[in-house]
């Protein structure tokens, strides 16, 4: 079946929305004339991906596959240029991929949820705000939220469903609210793909000991990211969200955490002192 850039491009689009991993490749050089233009599409998992179109031969169907199953593998995998080689020269293919839509589900409308919407929708989250105060919660309070919904803290997540793609910040204004918030969220199946909850050392020991006593079991506790966020020293509210979106960003990418300065030592490696030499 030959694959149309319409189609494709429509395929991309509902794989993203119903959390599947969607990459298109197009051959788009080479020698090969037959092939060019031609489109070959996987939409799944790296293990369980269905494949779309073709690329008009069998070896290249195999190769373009292949490479795309290794960028559906690879949580740092772009969009770029790949090169089949034949006996005649290199058949270029143009990979395009598009992973699931991730959600932010901020629950607390406060100060700190403001940036923190702001950011999350920068970084490419579909952001949910919700509270149990209706002046709170609302779109003009949250500009850059796709919904912001007036919930029962008792039970907040009854209108957002969570799954595998869901990343939830406990942001309330006050421990009872993310408590409560918080046991939901450990409880949700499928499990978040993030939890974390603002607050001191002090605080964040009182909610597991609480947990523990009401029956949470202890490896439950090692999913929770609190208190949230990297070690900036943040105070203000715009500072504590970049720490935030710091710590989303490793989650969901891979990394140390660490001064990129500190790790790749560029004066330290390349210009030493004068002493040293």
């Amino acid at each position: 079946m030959r694959l149309h850039a319409a189609d494709a491009a429509e395929l991309v689009v509902e794989a993203a929305e119903s959390g599947n991993t969607a990459v298109v490749g197009t051959v788009v050089g080479g020698p090969l004339a037959a092939v060019i233009g031609r489109r070959i599409a996987l939409i799944g998992e790296e293990g369980d991906a269905a494949t779309m179109g073709s690329l008009g031969d069998g070896a290249l169907d195999d190769w373009a596959r292949e490479v795309m199953r290794g960028m559906i593998a690879d949580p740092r995998a772009g969009d770029g240029l790949r090169v089949y080689e034949t006996p005649e020269g290199g058949v270029e293919l143009y990979a395009e991929i598009r992973r699931p839509v991730l959600e932010l589900v901020v629950v607390g409308a406060g100060h700190v949820a403001q940036p923190l919407a702001h950011i999350g929708s920068l970084l490419g989250f579909r952001v949910t705000v919700l509270d149990d105060r209706p002046g709170f919660a609302t779109m003009e309070r949250f500009p850059d939220a796709d919904r912001v919904v007036s919930v029962d803290f008792e039970d907040p997540f009854v209108d957002v469903p969570l799954h595998a793609r869901s990343h939830i910040l406990l942001v309330t204004r006050g421990h009872k609210y993310d408590y409560a918030c918080l046991v939901r969220a450990l409880r949700a199946d499928p499990a978040p793909a993030y939890i974390g909850m603002i607050g001191s050392r002090r605080r964040v020991r009182a909610t597991y000991v609480q947990l523990l006593e009401d029956g949470i079991e202890r490896a439950q506790l090692d999913r929770i990211y609190a208190p949230v966020g990297l070690d900036v020293g943040a105070e203000t509210p715009e500072e504590i969200a970049v720490a935030v979106a710091a710590e989303l960003v490793l989650v969901r990418r891979g990394g140390t955490g660490a001064s990129l300065k500190g790790l790749e030592r560029v004066a330290e490696r390349f210009f030493p002192n004068e002493d040293e030499v």
